[in-house]
Formats: C-alpha cells, sequence, structure tokens
C-alpha cells in the first residue's frame, strides 16, 4: 500500500499563522498571526493590528474571519479551519462560534485571557485541537513582551 504524504498538514498552515504572527511583531503589536484554510487553501489572513487600527476588536481571527466570509460569500465558514497561534479570547471564540468554523489549530494556550479560561463554548461541531507549534508561538509572545518591558 502507497502511503500519500499530505504537505498540507496543521503544522504547515501553523506555520503560515507564524508568519502572520511575524508581522505583527514587526509592527509593535502582539504577536497573534491567524490563517483561514478551505480544502488546503489558505483563504484568508489576518494579524493582531489593535494598535495600528486603533480597535479593539482588531484580533488576528476577527480580520481573518471577515476576510474569509468575504471570500466564500458566506457567513459560515463549515468547511474551514482557522488556525492561530495563540489561543482565542473570548470574542474570538464567540465570533468562531457564530461563523460555525469546522475546526480550530492553535499554538500557545492562553491561560489568562483564552476562551477556556472564561468556559466560553465554540461550536458543538466545531473540532478544537492545541499545541501545535506552541513553542514557536510562545517564544514570539516573549520577545515582544521583553521587548515591551524594556
Amino acid at each position: 500500500m502507497i502511503h500519500m504524504i499530505n504537505p498540507f498538514d496543521d503544522t504547515y498552515f501553523m506555520k503560515k499563522a507564524l508568519q502572520e504572527a511575524e508581522l505583527a511583531l514587526a509592527a509593535g503589536e502582539v504577536p497573534v498571526g491567524a490563517v483561514i484554510v478551505c480544502n488546503n487553501q489558505i483563504i484568508a489572513k489576518g494579524h493582531n493590528q489593535v494598535e495600528t487600527l486603533n480597535d479593539a476588536t482588531a484580533h488576528a481571527e476577527m480580520l481573518a474571519f471577515t476576510a474569509a466570509t468575504n471570500f466564500l460569500g458566506s457567513k459560515y465558514l463549515k468547511d474551514c479551519t482557522l488556525y492561530v497561534t495563540l489561543e482565542p479570547c473570548q470574542m474570538c471564540a464567540g465570533a468562531a462560534y457564530w461563523s460555525q468554523v469546522g475546526r480550530i489549530v492553535f499554538g500557545a494556550s492562553d491561560e489568562k485571557r483564552g476562551y477556556r479560561h472564561w468556559q466560553c463554548q465554540v461550536h458543538p461541531k466545531t473540532e478544537v485541537k492545541g499545541g501545535v507549534l506552541a513553542d514557536e508561538s510562545e517564544a514570539l509572545l516573549k520577545t515582544f513582551f521583553e521587548n515591551m518591558r524594556r
């Protein structure tokens, strides 16, 4: 039996989300990046732009959700996967709930502000997987906060 290797796995797409997080870091934003994937194709990207846009809701996931729904022409993202470098906050988890995103794959856990801390729910049909490239995500966040303290 021949095993097909899928180069488009969770690690591949999380690396793309990390590239978005690096753009946020370069802009002086909290380095969180997100991509939304449908049929192994990135249909939306986002990184934190809270400071840039002077908008507390301009989280990576929120910007990616808007881009994805515009791309698909649908308010629902049932056949899509959100890859995000940090566990979504309760606002972003709420948006994931309402968009009915099929999967959420996140990197680092957020013990203080993550949706699980607040016991928020994502859509019952949404599959969640955490810890993908968590060390890389945490390293970017650590770099950002160390620079902020200087």
